[in-house]
């Protein structure tokens, strides 16, 4: 197709939020690693390796971290927050939540900046293990962990097991029994309030497999919520050192409203609590679910933002409930580790298809009817797809793209950033501005995918997972090593 089938002018067929770029060479800040950038060449560089070393030494695809600027945010969120609630209870306990994006390296790089590390399997129990983290600094979450992973967090002495119902807290208090050990143990509350980005609601029940009900008809007992009940229960238990409660609200939050709802919330039912059951209940964790910029139209708050609204809602509370304030913690993952990475991809094939929409001048026919036109689409296939990132087609989540190879001055064409995999929903980033002549060989990077990308990866199609890289200081080094066939057929035990 001829690049005259693409019009400088934003297309039709682009989603209301995605404007034509001023400059399809530019790397929109929000969205990246401090440390990366383009040369005097126009290739992308992270902390001054280039893409096309990367590409040289160690394929594609590749997942691309900075670990100067993984350490910088895992900082920041430690500082801001512990400088938030210094005068409230002495600052704050940082759980990064492993199931991010979890290795050795990160364990050690978050032990490192002085941060704790939330764990949710016997798997990222074990990984927690081989960084060397002790036990007092470790957090096992899960809604259906195995009596094997319970003996495992025990055996370790885990700072804390948030507990996710009265089911597991009974199996818990019994393990710990057993063993003649007690349970350092938090309990989940589904306090009732929905987050996503911009949105929030407060409801009286939740319909989710996460936590116990602070509803009062949560439970048969008349009277009692599934979160009382479970108070009451751990408080019964010899083997049992209920240390507070946990909430988790939901996940990619821009505003502090939904946060501070629900902190306001737990807090009354911790002071509601104490006073009724006669107990000390020392800590709160609020939570993660911060957001990050996939688009340029996401717009993150910086950790010193959220913690100070944060602590002012809990400072706030506090002194009306005349509350000795607990100790906080929070669990960011993706606030993290997300903009910290990218994956490197090599296109290959492109074809561009015509898509019906209405005129975009808005035409109409004699019989006042909307006149269809047939507009471009571009789609240009990788050498991924949803085997590294399987939330868009899970999730329906967005995506951005650049050429990162070298910069161009063709037009925009509208592009859809497809997989190889056999299967329509293979798409890697649906709507995306690229310059009219990518073409196979070239590379192209998607930012934001640090988080819940690698971590999700399969092996569908029988693709071997991507290795992922970590530069610092102009060296690069892998952290993972990505598969290879032999490493897919070990496991097949033949005929």
């Amino acid at each position: 197709m001829n690049t005259n089938d693409f019009n400088p002018a934003a297309s039709p067929l682009a989603p209301e939020w995605l404007e034509l770029p001023a400059d399809l060479n530019a790397l929109h800040a929000p969205m990246w690693a401090a440390g990366v950038q383009r040369n005097n060449d126009g290739v992308l560089t992270v902390d001054g390796v280039s893409v096309d070393a990367l590409k040289q030494e160690f394929g594609t695809p590749l997942f691309v971290m900075s670990e100067s600027d993984f350490r910088a945010r895992a900082r920041s969120f430690k500082d801001a927050f512990d400088e938030a609630f210094a005068d409230i209870c002495g600052g704050v306990d940082v759980y990064y939540a492993g199931k991010s994006f979890l290795c050795t390296a990160v364990a050690t790089w978050v032990a490192d900046e002085g941060l704790r590390l939330d764990t949710c399997s016997g798997g990222e129990l074990a990984v927690a293990e081989r960084a060397g983290i002790p036990g007092e600094n470790l957090s096992l979450h899960g809604n259906n962990k195995s009596d094997a992973e319970i003996n495992r967090a025990l055996d370790l002495n885990l700072g804390r097991i948030v507990v996710d119902s009265l089911d597991e807290l009974e199996r818990v208090a019994k393990i710990a029994s057993s063993r003649g050990q007690k349970a350092k143990v938090m309990l989940r509350l589904t306090p009732g309030v929905h987050a996503h980005t911009h949105e929030f609601i407060a409801t009286a029940h939740e319909d989710q497999k996460f936590g116990l009900s602070m509803a009062e008809d949560s439970t048969e007992e008349a009277g009692l919520s599934a979160a009382e009940e479970a108070v009451a229960a751990a408080t019964s238990y010899d083997s049992v050192e209920l240390l507070g409660l946990h909430c988790h609200i939901g996940s990619q939050i821009f505003e502090p409203d939904g946060f501070a709802v629900a902190a306001e919330k737990l807090l009354r039912f911790l002071a509601a609590m104490q006073d009724k059951y006669g107990i000390t209940l020392p800590e709160l964790d609020l939570g993660g679910g911060y957001g990050i910029a996939y688009t340029p139209v996401d717009t993150p708050r910086p950790p010193a933002e959220i913690a100070q609204a944060m602590a002012a809602v809990v400072r706030s509370t506090c002194a009306e409930l005349g509350l000795v304030p607990p100790r906080i913690s929070i669990e960011p993952g993706r606030a993290i580790v997300g903009s910290t990475t990218f994956t490197l991809y090599e296109a290959g094939t492109r074809k561009t298809v015509r898509v019906d929409a209405e005129a975009a001048d808005g035409a109409v026919s004699a019989a006042g009817d909307a006149v269809n036109v047939t507009y471009p689409r571009r789609y240009v296939s990788v050498d991924g797809g949803m085997s590294d990132n399987a939330r868009p087609v899970l999730y329906d989540a967005d995506y951005s793209a650049v050429l990162a190879s070298r910069t161009s001055a063709a037009v925009p064409a509208l592009s859809r950033v497809v997989g190889k995999h056999c299967e329509s929903g293979d798409i890697v980033v649906r709507d995306v501005y690229l310059p009219e002549d990518v073409a196979a060989g070239d590379l192209l990077a998607v930012p934001g995918t640090g988080a819940y990308c690698w971590a999700l990866s399969s092996n569908y199609n029988y693709l071997a997972r991507p290795g992922v890289v970590a530069v610092r200081d102009g060296a690069a080094r892998l952290i993972v090593r990505g598969e290879t066939e032999e490493d897919l057929l070990n496991r097949d035990m033949g005929a």
